[in-house]
């Protein structure tokens, strides 16, 4: 069960961050919209909301998942690969620091983004992409082995993070596109399959009592309800726009 989830309002200069997608620039008041009613669905989910000011600096520190990585005992500071995105985990260090009394850090010249690192109950899998390189993803793997988690690295070929292509439901049950559909690291769960038209959906996010999921994606959301789940539904075009899905906007401890 979650109890914490921390978010960032966006800031004007969100409509100006790093994207790959040609889906053409966000309406910043709507991104507004689309966030409030992100925060509003976690508190229907029975997790209490600390909800960070924006920060004109850092274009993208609304996706404060690639800050950290949260286990039960203690948090991971990231070290984020993109430049411009690096001195976010200067506010996170502090906000963490509120939260958990042991707090451990990626070192130059590794880099990792919390989007690369899926956890399915004790294990972790981490994503090697353009933004978590072998060196950062090595040095979490020591950290995690050290407290008796496990821990496996993933390249990737295609998607932007690791979690852009699958998701952790419980019960041993994943949502899973593209190469990890059949993907030898993730043969062990239950799948349920996301077509490549509905690819995005596969970024979705358990929280407690239910699956939020990105709105308009119709097969997707019935497999996720004959799986047995209740899902909240949200539209996340204003982040889609800017490579973010639903599991980027928060750190869920």
């Amino acid at each position: 069960m979650f109890k914490q989830v921390i978010v960032k309002k966006p800031a004007i200069s969100y409509v100006n961050g790093l994207t790959t997608s040609d889906l053409g620039t966000p309406n910043y008041e709507m991104a507004l919209e689309q966030h409030e009613k992100y925060v509003q669905a976690l508190a229907k989910c029975g997790v209490e909301v600390k909800v960070l000011l924006d920060n004109e600096e850092f274009a993208d520190s609304t996706f404060v998942e690639d800050t950290a990585v949260l286990t039960p005992n203690f948090a991971v500071i990231s070290n984020p690969g993109a430049d411009s995105r690096n001195g976010e985990i200067k506010e996170m260090n502090r906000v963490i620091k509120e939260f958990y009394d042991d707090v451990r850090y990626i070192k130059a010249p590794g880099t990792l983004d919390g989007g690369d690192v899926l956890q399915i109950e004790d294990h972790f899998y981490i994503g090697i992409s353009d933004r978590t390189n072998i060196e950062g993803a090595n040095q979490l793997k020591q950290i995690l082995e050290s407290a008796n988690y496990k821990a496996t690295i993933v390249p990737l070929k295609k998607f932007f993070h690791l979690k852009t292509g699958i998701s952790y439901l419980g019960n041993n049950q994943v949502v899973a596109a593209g190469e990890f559909i059949d993907h030898p690291d993730f043969e062990q769960y239950e799948k349920i399959i996301v077509s490549p038209e509905e690819e995005y959906c596969a970024n979705c996010i358990r929280v407690n009592d239910y699956v939020i999921i990105p709105k308009g994606f119709e097969q997707t959301k019935k497999k996720i309800h004959d799986a047995g789940y209740q899902t909240i539904e949200l539209n996340m075009s204003e982040f889609q726009k800017q490579d973010g899905g639903l599991s980027c906007l928060s750190l869920r401890f």
